[in-house]
Formats: structure tokens, C-alpha cells, sequence
């Protein structure tokens, strides 16, 4: 099975994640079987705060290793990263607020075109791109491929 083939299977099960999160969380019972699925209630995922301007939980894999990750990344408002690029494409949904992207290797904010909550985003592998969030938070789904790096790519 091709890549994109399977991130797009990926993707619909992530979607279905990004809409149980948008939505609320669903009342868990005792009747659920361990064996058919993993959940985590709101309050039992795990927010690291960055200095960067960002806080991340990772839901699913390993970002740092190879194979399918999922990360939720809460963009603090006023923060923006500078241009830069991924080795592989990843998938991006806004959960919540509004997200701020731009392209090209000149960082320049005023740029950014917003994506509102419900948005889907591509960034497709070795693009330079730059984004954040403006003057409010913003909550995106990230699905990608790891290892997921970032290569500084600015010119000033």
C-alpha cells in the first residue's frame, strides 16, 4: 500500500479524532473493551509547554521515530515560527481559534493567510513555510510521518 494511500486512512481515522475533540468528550463506561480501543479524556492528555510559543501533546507514535504520529499543538497568541521545512508532508486540522500560514523563505507575518477553525492543511514534504498564531490561541491536529524535523530555511 502506497504512503499516501495509507496517511489517507490515517487521516479519516484522525479526523474522526479531531471531531470526538472539537465536540466534547463523550461519557466513558466501564462496558468498553481494552482490547478494541484506547481512549484519553481531555484531562488525561499530556500539554508540554514550549518556550517557542507552543504547547504539544502527542496522541499517538513517536514524532522523533519512524511510522504514523499524531500531535495536538496549542499556538499561544503573538507567537510565530520562522520559515523552515519537513522532510515528509504532514496533515493539519484547526481544531480551534484561528492559525496564521505562510510560505516562502522571507518571514514576514503580515503576510500569513488565516485558517480558520474546521481548516485542513497540507504542508507538503521540503516546502518552506512559517505560521502561528496571532491574537489568539489556535489548537491544530498534526498527522504526519516521522521522524518529524524541522530544517531552519530563512533569508534575511
Amino acid at each position: 500500500m502506497s504512503t499516501r494511500r495509507r496517511l489517507r486512512g490515517y487521516l479519516l481515522s484522525a479526523l474522526g479524532l479531531a471531531v470526538a475533540v472539537s465536540l466534547g468528550s463523550a461519557k466513558a463506561t466501564a462496558d468498553l473493551n481494552p482490547a478494541a480501543l484506547s481512549y484519553q479524556m481531555p484531562n488525561q492528555i499530556h500539554w508540554v509547554d514550549d518556550p517557542g510559543g507552543v504547547s504539544q501533546a502527542i496522541v499517538h507514535g513517536d514524532p522523533t521515530k519512524p511510522g504514523l504520529y499524531i500531535v495536538l499543538t496549542k499556538w499561544h497568541a503573538h507567537h510565530m515560527s520562522h520559515p523552515h521545512f519537513h522532510p515528509n508532508d504532514r496533515f493539519i486540522t484547526v481544531l480551534s481559534g484561528t492559525w496564521w500560514v505562510g510560505t516562502g523563505t522571507k518571514y514576514d507575518p503580515d503576510s500569513t493567510v488565516a485558517m480558520p477553525t474546521g481548516s485542513f492543511v497540507t504542508h507538503f514534504a521540503k516546502q518552506v513555510h512559517y505560521d502561528g498564531a496571532k491574537d489568539e490561541d489556535c489548537v491544530l491536529e498534526i498527522v504526519g510521518e516521522g521522524p518529524a524535523t524541522a530544517t531552519p530555511a530563512e533569508v534575511k
